[in-house]
């Protein structure tokens, strides 16, 4: 290096970003194929994002403005979405909704990037839809690991049985890891279904909210007992009618039962 030129603080960084992704490519052994798609108007982020994803195995799609990233989800169909609460031309939030709302991508993972903190952003995030939630700065091996987790979920709901779970009028296909409410298909998250899921499976005992969450996300999850409330209201409204078969255990948590109450 010539002696008047300065260090190539780039090289340093990339260096460290380049052990801290070495270090997940274990974990992300099974990633294969799985398509991960950055909707991050940050470049720097989304360029850091995209190479520790690639390196513990995922294929990378990266949108900078929520439009695009929109339109990305829709013609590539990934696996999982990162995507930024603060976003130019559509909001993250506006973004989450319409993905939900479309019957071909409804049922992608959602991850919400975000630096806003504070609970009712992160009420927000999960009410249009996210299944998980991350705040700026955050650890590159803590996002990678939430990352696994989601698909290990996935997973886990597709492989456990050909048992189709039922309440009422709503059917949970846990092979296919569909939901219907009287035939028609219901737009349930990931983790909307897993809640689901465990309090029908639960056969009319209590569930805890630090026991739902455990099912639906996983240990070593930090929420607050607003989250699983959140969540909790979008799965009633969307069982519709039904959603009254959910019920709440002041102070302890949730219980489904098999019979509608009356109205």
């Amino acid at each position: 290096m010539p002696k008047n030129q300065p260090p190539d603080r780039s090289q340093g960084r990339a260096k460290r970003v380049e052990r801290e992704g070495n270090d997940m490519v274990a974990s992300g052994a099974n990633a294969s194929e799985r398509v991960v798609l950055i909707v991050e108007d940050e470049r720097d982020l989304s360029d850091l994002l995209e190479y520790n994803l690639r390196s513990s195995g995922y294929r990378t799609i990266c949108a900078h403005t929520g439009s695009d990233g929109l339109a990305k989800a829709r013609a590539h169909g990934p696996d999982l979405v990162l995507l930024d609460l603060m976003l130019p031309e559509l909001p993250g939030t506006e973004v989450a909704k319409q993905i939900r709302a479309d019957k071909t991508i409804g049922q992608v993972p959602i991850i919400m990037l975000t630096a806003k903190g504070d609970e009712v952003d992160q009420v927000v995030g999960l009410a249009v839809g996210a299944d998980d939630y991350v705040t700026k700065p955050f650890s590159m091996k803590v996002l990678l690991a939430r990352i696994d987790a989601v698909f290990r979920r996935s997973q886990q709901g597709r492989r456990t049985s050909e048992q189709v779970l039922r309440l009422g009028g709503v059917a949970l296909d846990l092979e296919t890891h569909e939901a219907t409410l009287e035939g028609e298909t219901i737009p349930f998250t990931l983790t909307e279904f897993r809640l689901l899921s465990a309090l029908i499976e639960a056969d009319g005992k209590v569930l805890s909210r630090t026991k739902l969450m455990s099912h639906a996300m996983g240990p070593g999850v930090t929420v607050t007992e607003r989250t699983i409330d959140v969540h909790i209201t979008s799965i009633r409204r969307k069982m519709g009618r039904w959603g009254r078969q959910i019920k709440t255990v002041r102070g302890v948590g949730y219980r489904a039962v098999h019979e509608l109450a009356p109205a």
